[in-house]
Formats: C-alpha cells, sequence, structure tokens
C-alpha cells in the first residue's frame, strides 16, 4: 500500500517543483474560499460540515473505491500541493502521506494528522489472542488499528484538529468555524448517546464480521465482543482453519446475523451464513461512498445512524 519506486520519485519531483515556487495557493485571498483536500470520506463531511460554504473541500478517493489499496496519482499530488489544507486519517491508515509529507518542503499546504490525541490500538490488544485470523496481522498499519473514526469520541477529537487548521489558515473566519465545530460536535454528543442506549439492553453482546478487522473502536467504545473473519489488512483472506472457529463461535454464540462491509465481496460472510444459517447485515466502514450514495446525499451520521440499527437488529437489542 505504500507509494513505492518510481512513484515517490515523481511525487518528491513534483512536490519540489511546486515548493520551489512562491505562492499562496489554497489560502483565502480576496474573499476567496479555504482550499482543502481530504484522504478519506468521513474526513470530508468532518470539512464540510464546520468549513459550509466558506470552504471548497474535495475528496481524493475516487467514489467506490477502497481506499486500503490507494495510492495517489501524479495529478493527486499536485492537487494537495496547490491547496490550503491537505487533511488524512493519520499515518496508519495513509502511510503514503508520509511520502508525501517528506518532499513537501516549504509549500503553502498545511499537511493536518485529524487523528493527532487519539488513544490508538494495537491490533494485540484488540484481538486479545485470538488465532488464525489469516493474512498478515498488520500489514501496512505498522500493527496499529487505524479505523477511529467509528467511534464519536474519536471522531470529535478528529473535528477539532480540522476546526484548528481551518483557523489557522483562515483566521478571518474563527467565529463561522467555531459555531460550525461546536453544532457537530452536539451531533457526535448525541449519536454517542443514542448507541449507549440502543446496545444497553442486549441479548448478545457478540457480533461477528465476515471482513477485516474494522470495527476495534466501535467495539470498545460500547463494550462489544468483536470477531472479525481477519486482521487489520483489507487484502487478507481467512484460513480454512480460521472459517471453521468462526462457524463455531457462530453457534456456541447462538448468533442469528452476520456482519459484511461496504466496497468488499461478502464471500466470506456469506459462506459463514450458509453454514449457520444467519442471517447478512451490513455494517458500513465509512471510509468511501458509492457514487449513488454521494448522490442520495449520504453523511457519517446517517451511515452511522444505520450501522446503531442494524446491530440492534443483530444483537437483538430491545
Amino acid at each position: 500500500m505504500r507509494v513505492m519506486g518510481r512513484t515517490v520519485l515523481v511525487i518528491l519531483l513534483l512536490l519540489a517543483l511546486v515548493a520551489g515556487c512562491s505562492r499562496e495557493a489554497g489560502k483565502p485571498a480576496g474573499g476567496g474560499r479555504l482550499t482543502v483536500v481530504t484522504t478519506m470520506f468521513p474526513l470530508y463531511d468532518f470539512c464540510r460540515a464546520i468549513g459550509g460554504d466558506r470552504v471548497d473541500v474535495s475528496l481524493l478517493l475516487p467514489p467506490g473505491v477502497e481506499p486500503h489499496s490507494f495510492e495517489p496519482r501524479p495529478e493527486d499530488i499536485l492537487r494537495i500541493s496547490r491547496a490550503g489544507l491537505f487533511i488524512y486519517t493519520n499515518r496508519y491508515m495513509e502511510p503514503w502521506a508520509v511520502d508525501i509529507l517528506k518532499g513537501a518542503g516549504g509549500a503553502a499546504t498545511l499537511p493536518v494528522d485529524a487523528g493527532a490525541g487519539v488513544a490508538y490500538l494495537s491490533e494485540e490488544e484488540e484481538h486479545g489472542g485470538e488465532e488464525e485470523h489469516g493474512g498478515e496481522h498488520g500489514h501496512g498499519h505498522g500493527g496499529m488499528d487505524p479505523h477511529i473514526w467509528l467511534s464519536p469520541a474519536n471522531a470529535r477529537i478528529m473535528v477539532d484538529n480540522i476546526l484548528a487548521a481551518m483557523v489557522k489558515q483562515d483566521p478571518a473566519n474563527r467565529e463561522f468555524y467555531g459555531k460550525n465545530a461546536a453544532a457537530y460536535r452536539e451531533k457526535l454528543a448525541r449519536l454517542d448517546e443514542e448507541f449507549r442506549t440502543g446496545l444497553a439492553g442486549c441479548r448478545t453482546r457478540v457480533f461477528l464480521h465476515g471482513g477485516h478487522f474494522a470495527f476495534g473502536y466501535l467495539a470498545q467504545r460500547y463494550g462489544l465482543h468483536y470477531v472479525s473473519a481477519y486482521g487489520l489488512s483489507a487484502n487478507a483472506e481467512p484460513t480454512p482453519g480460521r472459517m471453521a472457529e468462526l462457524v463455531r463461535t457462530m453457534k456456541r454464540e447462538g448468533l442469528r446475523y452476520i456482519f459484511y462491509e461496504e466496497l468488499f465481496s461478502p464471500k466470506t460472510a456469506d459462506t459463514i451464513a450458509r453454514e449457520t444459517g444467519a442471517t447478512l447485515l451490513k455494517l458500513h466502514g465509512i471510509h468511501n461512498l458509492t457514487r449513488e450514495e454521494l448522490a442520495g446525499g449520504a453523511t457519517y451520521l446517517s451511515l452511522m445512524e444505520q450501522n446503531l440499527r442494524n446491530l440492534e437488529a443483530g444483537l437483538s437489542c430491545r
């Protein structure tokens, strides 16, 4: 997943060229809007909520593209270098961002690690000794779970980081950005309480996911036991032994539902469902959206609310 070889050389040459020019591209001037480039949909949506009509925010990921295997193209690098803000999730989710920042030099773009200040979990901490996840456990993520946005508490930290960056680049709109961020933090607080209330009285607190380990922060936040088919690498495959263990877990726990995620084939979840008679339910990892979801106006909040409804159904909550 890390940008390698010739691609790195192209990136660094482009950045050196742009950084060598004296420019103020992306910064508000003469009433212009702050230009923001984000890597993933949650960041894009948070920026829209905070910046409103005073920022021009764009998403690097094309609709429907799975981000774990994404590598920026030269034209993406130029977009980043011309922006006032480049906001990425964290160095575990987008290790290629580190390569870009190394070559940024004196470019006017302000890089923002949206996950700064979040308490990260390692794969060992989350899995607690579970065996046979299949594939390489921490491949591409340095052994740390990058999916921080799936906890509303972490989302609030990310919103604060984005707000601080917007104010730094565009201090004239400090009050506007601050008011919008405060209103959005209140929505996140309500979402957090909805999850706590909705998941308080469930028949089971175990949920099984036929995909990569994406929902660890959500599970930790609400006291759930989360079991995934494989580890943090989205490109792994569960071993036969792991598949057999997942089927045994479904039967032992009396689970009637198995979850699958967006932008990935539900093949693993479907196989387990056939073996156990379970029903498939979607949990949206909110990495990225399809073209149809974008056109339909889906947001981080609406997708998290749908996740709550599906968890309530899957865990038989009252």
